[in-house]
């Protein structure tokens, strides 16, 4: 009896100590996540892709015809207008072939007009009568190719603009289609953005475009649509060109980057913004955890996103999630469905960076 006496408060020891620690390993179990509120997306319903500023036209200028650079005459940064000389090549082989097809499409043409005359007078068979005919046709096409090929010898700017850049330089042999220098031309610039085909498929859907820049701060540009194209390229994106409706703000250059904002006309479709880190994909469905606060237990939901945005929200459609839903926003990869977690408190206003 007396032995007995002496274990039982043994016993009791480690029956207390084994309880504390399953109530600790249970504790321990329990993940501390952040939470955040779905808020829904709407008049904020737009989309935000980062484009380039590109001249209304963007041309390479070449020769149609090959041979040693006579004359540049415009250097880079040179404002031109419509017609002007902008370069010659050296004609003088052209104009050498253009004085013999000449000779020789007069010789042509003073025999066929003979036999012409003839056969209207009776004196010629219908046989001379047709080679005459398309004799001279061949002398006058070959004519007019050499007189072509002359005039090609000088380039001219086919509109306003400014000389972006000189590839040769006088007494350099170039061929035919090789760019001897890139025209800009000095109409409103455009934007050029790559739309995703999530987007690219509710396209009719857009109603407004603007753009900012970060050189021109607390300034928006206005954009007219100009065109989507049909045809995704390489990345599967979908190019849309914008034009730029200046007005009296500053004119942006060629070559800037900016930031285009694209608004739906149906504010109401239902989009809400959830935190980015909110998200898991698996198997290319993307979910997030909804957070009960009834049954501290969270709640795996299928989501489609939409839009990352550059707040760190993701603009999302779902069924199964609504406005003012709690969900899990950081600790996602620590937790499954049916989990019960333990929301961490909100960091104070005042305690910059939570270190306090």
């Amino acid at each position: 009896m007396k032995v007995f006496n002496s274990i039982l408060p043994v016993l009791c020891l480690l029956f207390f100590a084994t309880s504390c620690g399953n109530k600790t390993q249970n504790e321990n179990r329990i993940a501390s996540v952040k939470i955040d509120t779905v808020v829904a997306n709407g008049e904020k319903s737009f989309l935000q892709y980062p484009g380039r500023v590109k001249a209304a036209q963007d041309i390479d200028m070449s020769f149609r015809v090959s041979g040693r650079i006579k004359s540049i005459n415009v250097v880079d940064g040179q404002t031109v207008r419509a017609g002007q000389l902008i370069a010659t090549i050296d004609p003088s082989d052209y104009e050498v072939q253009l004085a013999a097809t000449e000779a020789k499409y007069n010789q042509i043409k003073a025999e066929a007009e003979r036999v012409i005359k003839l056969y209207n007078e009776g004196g010629s068979t219908p046989n001379d009568y047709d080679k005459a005919v398309y004799g001279l046709k061949q002398a006058e096409a070959l004519y007019k190719h050499h007189k072509d090929e002359l005039a090609y010898t000088k380039l001219y700017a086919p509109f306003d603009g400014y000389i972006q850049k000189r590839f040769f330089e006088a007494h350099e042999m170039v061929a035919a289609g090789m760019p001897v220098l890139s025209l800009l031309s000095k109409g409103t610039p455009e934007v050029e953005i790559n739309i995703p085909a999530a987007e690219y498929i509710r396209r009719n859907q857009f109603s407004r475009y603007h753009c900012t820049f970060e050189i021109y701060p607390g300034k928006v540009y206005p954009l007219k649509l100009i065109g989507i194209t049909h045809k995704a390229n390489a990345n599967q994106l979908y190019a849309m060109r914008l034009k730029i409706e200046v007005g009296d703000l500053p004119m942006p250059s060629a070559g800037m980057n900016t930031m285009v904002s694209v608004f739906f006309a149906d504010e109401n479709d239902h989009s809400m913004q959830v935190p980015s880190n909110a998200l898991l994909s698996d198997n290319g469905k993307s979910s997030v955890f909804v957070y009960n606060p009834s049954s501290k237990t969270v709640k795996q939901k299928i989501v489609k996103c939409l839009q990352p945005l550059s707040n760190g929200k993701t603009i999302v459609t779902s069924d199964e999630i609504k406005p003012g839903d709690i969900v899990v926003s950081a600790g996602v990869h620590a937790i499954k469905d049916g989990d019960e977690v333990r929301p961490l408190s909100p960091v104070s206003k005042t305690n910059i960076g939570g270190l306090l």
